[in-house]
């Protein structure tokens, strides 16, 4: 049992430092970048224009109906076939970004699609164009009707992030493989990974609660 807990508090910061070197950063790069994509795709889906929003269909459904390892695996083993050599991180920012673009699309496409429509109109009353009253009212009450479903979707990004040590990524839980494989603690490392996982995802909550709270003026009564 001592040796057991000093296995724990001696596991506990090169876990941690992989949770804030890694697995944090990565989640924050490939979500950034996934919100861009994202709000071009919603864009493009509730556009007039066949092309776009045809593209933006297959798009969404191809990311949304293919596993996230799978997307992992293709460009980081895949892309060698045709010559295409991506190193570790970039491949996971790439995957985790095209699939967080793809299901965070449909939550913004929501979201818009939720703002009243006498908001355009009053846009349109002032004299805005479609594309300054999208921007300058649409967008800001989306923005509140989108940040609890978009900060699930992050939470969940941060506990996919294991799934880069499938690529050689050295995150959190590939440093708890890393311990595992010399000590064969497996349930103690990997609840206590699991663990720091769990405190990541209470702090973001909160995060979330407070952000909600700063928007609900934006939304319209």
């Amino acid at each position: 049992m001592d040796s057991n807990w000093q296995l724990f508090i001696d596991s506990l910061w090169p876990l941690a430092k992989g949770a804030i070197t890694a697995s944090i950063p990565l989640a924050l790069i490939s979500f950034a970048l996934g919100l861009v994509i994202a709000l071009l795709m919603a864009l493009m889906r509730i556009s007039k224009n066949p092309v776009l929003s045809g593209f933006a269909r297959v798009y969404i459904s191809i990311v949304r109906g293919t596993p996230l390892l799978v997307q992992l695996f293709v460009i980081f083993y895949g892309m060698p076939t045709l010559g295409i050599t991506i190193d570790p991180w970039p491949s996971a920012i790439i995957a985790f970004s095209l699939n967080i673009g793809a299901y965070a699309a449909e939550i913004i496409r929501a979201a818009i699609l939720s703002v009243p429509a006498g908001q355009w109109e009053a846009g349109y009353t002032l004299g805005m164009s479609r594309t300054r009253s999208l921007y300058r009212l649409i967008l800001p009450q989306a923005t509140r009707v989108a940040i609890p479903p978009l900060s699930n979707s992050f939470i969940s990004l941060v506990k996919d992030t294991s799934l880069a040590s499938t690529i050689l990524v050295t995150e959190m839980f590939r440093k708890a493989q890393e311990i595992t494989a010399s000590t064969y603690e497996f349930l103690l490392l990997y609840c206590e990974a699991a663990a720091i996982y769990w405190v990541i995802c209470l702090l973001l909550s909160a995060l979330q609660n407070s952000a909600e709270g700063r928007l609900e003026k934006y939304v319209a009564k």
